[in-house]
């Protein structure tokens, strides 16, 4: 073989370093195809609280609720939330005297799954919007007051009584250097904001945990993100306090009806 033609030949280990160089520039996009990395400055997704929107038409759904029906619908209710509407078990919510709009709205989230629960969801997922309407109905028609006669946990005494006076103070006037809002002004009797229950006639162990829920975040069913905002900024003194001042019947307007 003459000089030349040893020269114009590459060697072997080139060849075969050119062969893997194209192979792996090849299977690059291939691979981005199925999995391509998050841009630096990507977005999180954006989680929407709650499917309920206040429209004309929601507002014609609740407002046309037939109470007698959903007296009927209340009887598969009754054995957690009482033949009258109040729970014999502090951690279960009273739904007595609860307004329409916050009942369905409540319902609606546990059958979307913006409101988690394994109980209530199955629940919910069994009821129509005409069902949950006759149900916000009937609720919204029982009285608040109190009934010897039957067994309910609320009201129930304060623990602590000396936390009555920062209840009282966050209840009616708020926090505005935290910017938290008096709670009587979305839960009553001062306003009650759209899907805000009254609070009056509600046990404090449930509202306890749910302010607790709404704080690290495993309730986020709170449009345009409000109580957990005001949940995150409250300590837990003040969680407690609140949660058991309207669970002892001490709110504003727990004695309206």
């Amino acid at each position: 073989m003459s000089h030349a033609s040893q020269e114009g030949r590459a060697p072997s280990g080139a060849l075969w370093l050119a062969a893997w160089v194209t192979v792996f520039a090849l299977a690059l996009p291939l691979a981005g195809d199925g999995a391509a990395a998050p841009a630096a400055n990507a977005e999180p997704p954006i989680r929407i609280p709650s499917d309920v929107a206040w429209t004309k038409d929601t507002l014609a759904v609740i407002s046309s609720g037939d109470a007698f029906h959903g007296l009927l619908l209340a009887r598969r209710c009754s054995h957690c939330h009482g033949e009258d509407g109040f729970s014999a078990v502090g951690t279960f919510p009273n739904l007595a005297g609860l307004d329409r709009l916050s009942f369905w709205k409540q319902m609606q989230d546990f059958r979307s799954g913006k409101r988690t629960s394994a109980l209530m969801q199955t629940i919910a997922e069994g009821l129509s919007q005409r069902d949950a309407a006759d149900l916000a109905a009937y609720y919204a028609l029982l009285p608040t007051a109190s009934d010897p006669l039957e067994k309910r946990a609320f009201p129930q005494p304060m623990q602590d009584p000396s936390g009555a006076t920062g209840a009282i103070r966050l209840i009616v006037f708020g926090d505005g250097q935290r910017g938290i809002p008096p709670c009587q002004s979305c839960h009553g009797p001062v306003s009650y904001i759209q899907g805000a229950p009254p609070l009056a006639a509600q046990n404090g162990s449930y509202l306890a945990e749910q302010l607790d829920h709404f704080s690290n975040g495993s309730r986020t069913n709170d449009i345009n993100v409000r109580m957990r905002s005001i949940a995150m900024q409250l300590t837990a003194e003040e969680k407690t306090a609140l949660s058991e001042y309207y669970g002892a019947g001490l709110g504003p307007g727990a004695n309206s009806r």
